[in-house]
Formats: C-alpha cells, structure tokens, sequence
C-alpha cells in the first residue's frame, strides 16, 4: 500500500471508472423513463393538493400504468451492466495482480483473461443469487404474518435474520472467488484449478489467511465508522449552508472513504501473495570465524 501508491490508484481509476458509467447510465435512463410517464389533468389535481394520501393514490397510478416499461428497462439494464463489469474487472484485476506477482516474483506467466472472465462471472451470479435471497426473506418474513394475527416485530426479526445470512454466505463467496484470481494470474491456471489451489490455501496456512482477513476487516470497519462520522458533520450544517455544500461535502467523505477502501483491498491482495509467494531470502555473509569453524582442523 505504501511502498506501490500507484497499485492503489490504479485500483480507484478502473473501479471508479465502471462507477461513474453506471450511475451515469442509470441516471440518464431514471431521467428518460421519468420524462415519459402519462400524467392526465385529474392526477395532477390529486398531486396539486398536497395530501399525502391523495399524493400517494396518484403517484401509484402513475406508476402502475408504466410498471411494463421500468421492468423492460431494467432487463436491459443490468445484463449490459452486468457484462460490463465482468469484462473491466477482469481487465483490472489482471494488471494489479501482475504488478503484484512481479514485486515479490519478478516474472508471471502470461495471463490469461479466460478464467478471469469466468470467476467474475461466478461472482456475478453468487450477486444475482443474492439478491433472490433477500427477496426470499422478504417473502418468508410476510408469511409469518396476517392480516388476523399482525406480528410486525416477527416480519422484522425474521426478514434480517435471513439477509444477515444471505448476506454473509455472499461475502464468503464472493472472497473465496477473488482469491482464486491470484492464482490464474500468477500460475496461468484455469477456473477449476485456481479453485482447487485457493482451498489448498485456506487448508495450509488457515491461521495467515484469516488474520489477514481480520485485520483489513477491522481497517475496513474502523474506516466506515470515521467516514460515517465526518459525514455527519456537513448534515450538521443543513440548516445553515446551502444545500449544494452539504451535498459536496457528503459526497468528498465518500470519495475519500472509498479511496481508502481500494487501498486497503490492494493491501489485502499483496497479503494474500505474499503468503503464496514469499520474497526470497537473500543470503547473509560469513564471518571470518564461520568460515575457519568450516576448514577441517580448525576451532
């Protein structure tokens, strides 16, 4: 992290450059769905009067009339995001582990972009499965509940619950697969043996991998606290500066926290390599004592 900051940047330019096309693209199709939607002279009158309730029934037949639209954009949407993502994280992760591998190795084999592309396609799919998972949840936690025998504080408990554990079998995942990245770079191996050589890892050196894994997740975790911390201070000021600047400064505190947050996962990965390629370890030289204590005869 401090010996390579240009690992680091070079983490942010490719992260943040599929972030800013993706919120760009979301915002302009939000943008173009919102300007199409039918608003005829009897729901403007209903939004004109200001009551939440009236609001609320007209906001819904707006939005019920063009419900097809917004499920046919998102369909399109997020398979092209989808892609997208798979291809430059890929692209990405090839140049920071071969920059990596060649600071501890000083040579790599020649990469090969395939299994990339298919781990990152896992770690989309393990997102996607994610997703239903939470949908789930919020299924099964409705369940719990009816309209004769209401049980809000179940709905809840069970709802988080259940994504807590969704949430953290993701995570799990979604690691296990970015670790396996090091070893197509570094041995040119394919998907199923990268896979194989990564629980190798977990199976040799348990103790290393999960302390490498608690200390960044504690950085990472400390950092979240102070950034949510400092964000709290330009809202602090909402009523007395402009709108413009609190919503500057939130998003500065941002920025600077995801910064922060590549930093640290390119710490973790050189950790990571590290283990599986330690530096070599360059001989010390004799004394002159040692080196008579080697000569037959001599004391």
């Amino acid at each position: 992290m401090f010996r390579l900051p240009l690992l680091g940047l070079a983490e942010i330019a490719w992260r943040w450059t599929f972030g800013v096309a993706a919120a760009a693209v979301l915002l302009f199709s939000i943008r173009e769905y919102l300007a199409t939607l039918p608003v005829t002279a009897g729901e403007m009158l209903l939004l004109r009067t200001r009551q939440p309730v009236l609001v609320l029934q007209a906001v819904a037949r707006i939005f019920q009339v063009s419900a097809p639209r917004a499920v046919t954009a998102f369909a399109v949407l997020a398979p092209g995001l989808g892609l997208a993502w798979i291809i430059i994280a890929s692209l990405g992760r090839a140049a920071t582990l071969k920059t990596l591998i060649e600071n501890f190795r000083g040579s790599y084999h020649d990469i090969r972009l395939t299994p990339l592309l298919a781990l990152n396609c896992l770690r989309a799919a393990t997102f996607l499965a994610a997703t239903v998972g939470v949908v789930g949840a919020l299924l099964v936690a409705q369940a719990a509940s009816s309209p004769d025998d209401p049980s809000p504080g179940g709905v809840l408990l069970i709802f988080w619950t259940l994504t807590m554990l969704v949430g953290l079998a993701w995570l799990l995942l979604n690691w296990y697969l970015s670790l396996a990245a090091i070893f197509v770079v570094r041995d040119g191996a394919s998907t199923f043996a990268a896979l194989i050589a990564t629980t190798d890892l977990c199976r040799s050196q348990p103790g290393s991998v999960i302390a490498a894994a608690t200390c960044f997740g504690v950085a990472h975790t400390a950092m979240f606290v102070v950034a949510s911390s400092a964000a709290a201070f330009p809202l602090g000021f909402a009523d007395v500066l402009p709108g413009g600047m609190v919503l500057g400064g939130v998003l500065l505190v941002t920025l600077f926290y995801f910064a922060v947050v590549d930093f640290l996962y390119v710490g973790r990965l050189a950790a990571y390599v590290f283990m599986i390629e330690p530096p070599p370890v360059t001989p010390q030289p004799q004394s002159e004592d040692d080196i008579l204590s080697d000569i037959p005869g001599q004391t």
